[in-house]
């Protein structure tokens, strides 16, 4: 039965063929079922030039009959910004930059643009034909642009990610690996549920290190940032409620770690298609997988960042468009009013204190202690202890984190 043809009690089957109307279900309820066909049509026709993972689409553009697309080999991103193999001497096609540009933010271009793009590229732009016009609906470019990332790759300058890290994972049986990484996932899905019963926004998604799980807020900004520093303080409450009340080797000790750098995108192929999720690597994953080999059991370390506000509507100066690590956490501590109301393990939380640690001066205050981390590949880094103290009605407080007094023969 031709799409087309379907009729309004089919509209859940046209949702299986194109889920980013279920992603955006209330909005993509306002357009029409031949609206959204066209929108599967078009989804069956990326699918193909992706060619089971063998091309990216890089850019799109609206034609008055359909879109314009750049496709290329997935190969072909890296090299556009390399000399050639035989000849080191002749100039890449394009600088790094420029393809960093265009595989960051909205991929939409206007046809000059697309034009020009393809000329410094070498690459013919493939015309797709769809069924009738766009109408240029703020959804409809909202569903086209998820589509299109979905079939390439992207690069985001300035992302928020924390590493969780289950200490002594590869000494545990395979049946206590499972068990405490199902017991990690399910803290995480907990501190999810608790953010949202508070209305705080928190769009996370998961990738596996093994060991654990690189855990990210899929929403963009400076807040969708703090929000998933508060995540992950409520992953590592629940975990230390559970291990209080554990017997067996059933609940992870961990150690975590929190950076904001840059990172690329991609979906990987899952059958003939590729995943709805996507994942991340990247220089903010490189440096959590060498923070975290530092780390003692049951620390969590902050990485030495700038976290970006430029897309913030903020009343910050132009002096203030980054926030490093120690103001970060001044933002983060100021906007834990978000979490009033909050329950853990039946107690209400009356206060959350969240800070880098460092030694007690005469004046009485504390400076903040700036830790040098060397790898195993000779090269330094800076990070921060954190502590976290979670204060409940009647219940001890849950205390996450190490003390700093701890950390002397490491740090400077």
């Amino acid at each position: 039965m031709e799409l087309d043809d379907i009729s309004q009690s089919g509209k859940a089957r046209v949702a299986d063929y194109s889920p980013y109307l279920d992603q955006l279900a209330g909005l993509a309820n306002d357009m029409g079922l031949r609206e959204r066909s066209n929108l599967v049509h078009l989804e069956r026709c990326l699918n193909a030039e992706w060619s089971l993972g063998q091309n990216s689409i890089l850019s799109w553009c609206t034609l008055d009959d359909g879109i314009l697309i750049l496709v290329v080999p997935h190969f072909a991103i890296a090299e556009y910004t390399a000399a050639p193999a035989n000849d080191a001497a002749v100039p890449p096609k394009v600088s790094e930059r420029f393809i960093t540009e265009l595989i960051s933010g909205e991929r939409q271009l206007t046809l000059t643009q697309m034009q020009k793009v393809a000329r410094l590229l070498d690459v013919k732009p493939k015309q797709i034909v769809l069924r009738q016009a766009l109408t240029g609906h703020p959804v409809e470019t909202q569903i086209i642009e998820k589509m299109i990332r979905r079939y390439g790759i992207n690069y985001v300058e300035s992302r928020a990610v924390t590493l969780f890290d289950i200490v002594g994972f590869s000494l545990l049986t395979p049946f206590e690996q499972m068990t405490q990484l199902n017991s990690l996932s399910y803290s995480l899905n907990a501190a999810h549920a608790k953010m949202l019963e508070l209305d705080v926004g928190i769009n996370f998604a998961r990738s596996s290190s093994g060991d654990g799980f690189y855990i990210w807020n899929r929403d963009h900004g400076i807040d969708a940032n703090v929000n998933l520093y508060h995540f992950m303080h409520l992953v590592l409450a629940d975990n230390a409620i559970a291990s209080s009340k554990s017997v067996a080797r059933t609940v992870p000790k961990l150690r975590a770690c929190f950076h904001v750098g840059s990172c690329y995108e991609f979906h990987q192929a899952e059958g003939l298609n590729p995943t709805m999720y996507n994942f991340i690597v990247g220089d903010v994953t490189i440096e959590l997988a060498r923070m975290i080999e530092a780390a003692y059991p049951g620390q969590i370390l902050v990485g030495d960042f700038m976290a970006d506000l430029s897309d913030q509507n903020s009343d910050e100066t132009d002096s203030q468009v980054n926030l490093d690590a120690t103001r970060f956490l001044q933002r983060a501590q100021g906007n834990l009013s978000k979490l009033s109301g909050l329950e853990l393990s039946g107690e209400r939380v009356t206060a959350i204190k969240c800070y880098l640690t460092g030694e007690k001066l005469e004046s009485g205050e504390f400076n903040i202690r700036r830790l040098n981390i060397r790898d195993k590949h000779g090269l330094t880094r800076t990070a921060y202890n954190a502590k976290i103290n979670i204060y409940r009605d009647t219940a001890q407080p849950i205390l996450l984190g190490i003390e700093d007094r701890k950390l002397k023969t490491k740090a400077t």
